[in-house]
């Protein structure tokens, strides 16, 4: 029996991974911003502490691991699964709202795992489970700001790889595709306030168009998806990267075949860079 510490648990893909968790066993706590939507076979028991935690509010952090180390004596498994979207052309958002997409995306999932390491480091062990997204490897239209959050998670995560191994933690940076949960809707998706006319019926707008008819359609199912992940953080050896999902993979090889062409007319160009003249 490991204990279980997930961020944004009361809903979506963070709520299915601690029901995952839950049925293999595991203790599970459950940090939510508001305890009083948390779902009814999620609420407190022997094995689950709900616990009020707004990651984008310094002050919440660290009592929340608190209780959680209070109540069953360790945290084995840290999700990092609190997260949000953000809409538009780049030039269409505002600072302010780049500024809270990182607040939550990047800074609150640095500030759990500042704060749940020396708990992980005193026992020898942990694993850290960051969900990001197939957009972290991939910067796609009418998404710039939250590729470039998710492209900051798995930059994150593959440092704390290394930087960690000497303690027995491992990090793993989950990359799934689009499932069918609530992320589509408004309470998690936000779309930049001005909307600039020239960029309608370019590829940024056209993204804005397809939410409406991909909300709740998504190919992924978010139970099979919980399973795996749950499945590989159970394993003994966490992947650096868990691509999910059929279109992560179909976008996945789309990369790679981008960096092959990006570097094949540039490759020998680009190595003499490093080469000291001779002569």
């Amino acid at each position: 029996m490991a204990t279980w510490f997930i961020t944004g648990a009361s809903r979506g893909i963070g709520a299915e991974i601690a029901r995952a968790a839950l049925a293999d066993g595991h203790n599970v706590v459950v940090g939510v911003r508001d305890p009083d939507r948390v779902p009814a076979d999620l609420k407190n028991s022997d094995t689950v502490l709900t616990v009020a935690l707004d990651v984008t509010d310094n002050a919440s952090i660290s009592p929340a691991v608190d209780a959680a180390v209070d109540r069953f004596g360790t945290i084995d498994v840290l999700v990092n699964n609190a997260g949000r979207g953000l809409l538009g052309a780049l030039e269409e958002i505002t600072d302010d709202e780049a500024r809270s997409l990182f607040d939550l995306n990047v800074f609150g999932l640095i500030n759990v795992t500042r704060a749940v390491l020396p708990v992980m480091r005193k026992q020898g062990s942990g694993k850290l489970v960051h969900i990001g997204s197939h957009s972290g490897f991939e910067g796609e239209p009418g998404v710039s700001l939250y590729s470039a959050s998710k492209f900051a998670v798995a930059g994150i995560s593959e440092a704390l790889s290394a930087e960690l191994a000497p303690f027995n933690i491992q990090s793993m940076v989950v990359e799934p595709g689009v499932f069918r949960t609530d992320f589509l809707n408004a309470s998690s998706l936000s779309v930049a306030a001005h909307r600039i006319p020239d960029y309608d019926n370019t590829p940024a707008h056209i993204t804005l168009d397809w939410i409406d008819q991909a909300n709740h359609a998504q190919l992924g199912d978010p139970v099979k998806g919980a399973a795996l992940i749950t499945e590989v953080t159970t394993s003994d050896k966490l992947p650096t990267h868990l691509y999910l999902g059929a279109d992560t993979l179909d976008r996945l090889r789309v990369k790679y075949q981008q960096v092959q062409e990006d570097l094949a007319p540039w490759r020998e160009k680009s190595a003499a860079t490093g080469h000291h003249d001779t002569a």
